[in-house]
């Protein structure tokens, strides 16, 4: 087995700019299909433009397609509530899922964080665009102190915002927040999310608050620089807008937050811009780019493992 066949189901914005980065930079998987529920999509008549099988009927079209019994992996692209019907038919059959929704059914997967340790998981939860830009950061501090909370705040184009983006934003929060706290080590987190109107469009910015202690900055602003080597090797247009930057706070003058009482230590304030590669979308759609090269590194390393399971040992 040279190579393990894949499906995307989902042909819209994230769907289809996943199906362009597989067809570019092809490693070991094979799309094998892409499925749709709109027979005028784009998504799918580009798919059928490079020669990939395409149905418009969702997953009951795609299971009448001659490559289903062969499928390994899913990519869905659709959202939260199709999400469960969806995971609960693939891995019935045995086909591995990456879930791009917030559905969260599987364990939330950040790349630099935390892969290795999901890549045996049926289903694995790609968390949101928001968190796949700003986790890496959270838990870069958490490598090195312990962090009391951690707020980001994912500033967007609202033309990078598709019709899926804006019915899954209760979830982005929700999922995210709690992503923070499982993935990103924070003992509390907030997320939160801007759709900026503004022309010409921007590119996605992410600011990352942490209060915590145990670290100085030197340990901090390493540990992130670090984090941030991490993400760029799969999403080239990750960066730091500028220095970290730290306010520290002592007995003679805490933080006071409310519900929380009174901090001492370390706020940390970690400044992000994610531009896209432009391999479908728009280059300001980094939040769609980051959670579809997300998804395609983690399926790499799926598919790597299930080719060394096929092969004979040497």
């Amino acid at each position: 087995m040279s190579k393990v066949k894949a499906a995307i189901i989902g042909s819209g914005n994230i769907g289809t700019d996943l199906m362009m980065k597989m067809i570019k930079y092809p490693q070991n998987m094979e799309l094998a299909a892409v499925v749709g529920i709109d027979p005028a999509s784009e998504g799918l008549a580009m798919a059928r433009e490079h020669g990939v099988a395409t149905t418009h009927e969702g997953i009951d079209g795609l299971k009448k397609l001659d490559c289903y019994k062969d499928l390994r992996i899913a990519f869905d692209a659709t959202s939260a509530y199709a999400h469960k019907e969806h995971d609960a038919q693939l891995r019935a059959d045995g086909i591995r899922v990456i879930d791009l929704t917030p559905a969260a059914i599987g364990p939330f997967t950040i790349p630099p964080v935390n892969m290795e340790a999901n890549l045996d998981e049926p289903n694995l939860n790609m968390v949101t665009c928001g968190g796949q830009a700003t986790i890496p950061m959270v838990a870069a501090v958490s490598q090195v102190a312990t962090v009391h909370y951690a707020e980001i705040v994912a500033s967007v184009s609202s033309r990078s915002a598709g019709p899926g983006t804006r019915a899954n934003i209760d979830e982005f929060t929700r999922t995210t927040a709690r992503a923070i706290e499982k993935i990103g080590g924070a003992a509390k987190g907030k997320a939160i999310i801007i759709l900026n109107p503004a022309e010409p469009p921007m590119i996605m910015r992410d600011t990352v608050f942490t209060l915590s202690e145990g670290a100085d900055e030197d340990a901090i602003r390493a540990s992130v620089e670090a984090m941030v080597a991490k993400v760029k090797r799969y999403v080239p247009g990750y960066r730091l807008k500028q220095q970290v930057q730290f306010e520290r706070f002592g007995d003679n003058n805490p933080l006071t937050i409310p519900g929380m009482g009174q901090f001492t230590g370390v706020k940390t304030m970690v400044l992000l811009e994610v531009e896209g590669a432009g391999d479908y979308l728009p280059s300001y759609s980094g939040n769609l780019d980051i959670m579809t090269a997300a998804a395609k590194a983690t399926g790499e390393l799926i598919a790597e493992r299930q080719i060394a399971a096929k092969e004979p040992a040497e």
